[in-house]
């Protein structure tokens, strides 16, 4: 299983919500770079970073910070945030992304959605599926739809989706342990590759991600807490 740890960006600096409430945002890092660079300098390949401000305004906005962290580091970047247009998702790539994650837009443009997974391949698009008790939400968390979450990847995997990450608002920057149960059935009755997010308190429950089949983890403030070290996240296997 991935370890993926995730920056969140304001102001091109390093920050974490509570369930997605920009009321409740701490400032850890000013240079979300130097934050990346500790990251791969302990053994971590792969990065996590969200746009919050793109996901508010939605449209790119902290692309530069993007740029950075790839032209400094090696790292795997995924990107999401505010994606929505054509332009977006073309700035995100030649920013440096290795993939994208599209979760607004798959709800509100599902066409133009798998017009990207057409033109740059599933392997380069996540599904972004943020649930609130099971239900779909979108615009960085404000609004909540009607799709359930099992039935809104399982709709994604016939048009070729195969990463999805999907986090449980509920659960978001609570410290109190993961959704295992919804991510069980998401992995039984979808077959895609899931990233969990959410919720992740200690190496136990990266342990538990990892038995239940989860192709990745994300890591937020559960490490900028302390929780979790570095050291742990580089030995674990």
């Amino acid at each position: 299983m991935r370890i993926i740890p995730a920056i969140d960006i304001i102001d091109g600096k390093c920050v974490r919500l509570t369930k997605g409430d920009y009321n409740t945002q701490k400032i850890y890092n000013n240079d979300p770079v130097e934050v990346a660079k500790e990251f791969e300098a302990n053994g971590i390949q792969y990065l996590h970073l969200v746009d919050l401000d793109g996901a508010r305004t939605n449209h790119i906005v902290n692309h530069k910070v993007l740029y950075d962290i790839t032209l400094k580091t090696s790292l795997k970047v995924d990107f999401g945030g505010g994606l929505k247009s054509d332009e977006d998702i073309r700035i995100a790539f030649e920013s440096g992304a290795s993939q994208v994650t599209g979760g607004s837009i798959a709800v509100q443009q599902p066409d133009t959605f798998r017009k990207w997974i057409n033109t740059y391949g599933a392997e380069k698009i996540i599904l972004g599926a943020d649930s609130n008790n099971r239900k779909i939400a979108t615009h960085g968390w404000m609004q909540q739809s009607e799709l359930d979450v099992v039935d809104f990847i399982s709709d994604y995997t016939k048009v070729g989706i195969i990463y999805v990450i999907c986090t449980d608002i509920q659960k978001d920057g609570m410290l109190q342990g993961t959704s295992n149960e919804l991510y069980s059935e998401i992995i039984s009755k979808t077959g895609v590759k899931l990233i969990a997010s959410g919720g992740v308190s200690s190496m136990d429950d990266l342990i538990s991600l990892k038995q239940l089949g989860c192709d990745g983890a994300i890591v937020g403030k559960a490490f900028y807490e302390g929780r979790i070290t570095l050291d742990e996240l580089r030995k674990f296997g």
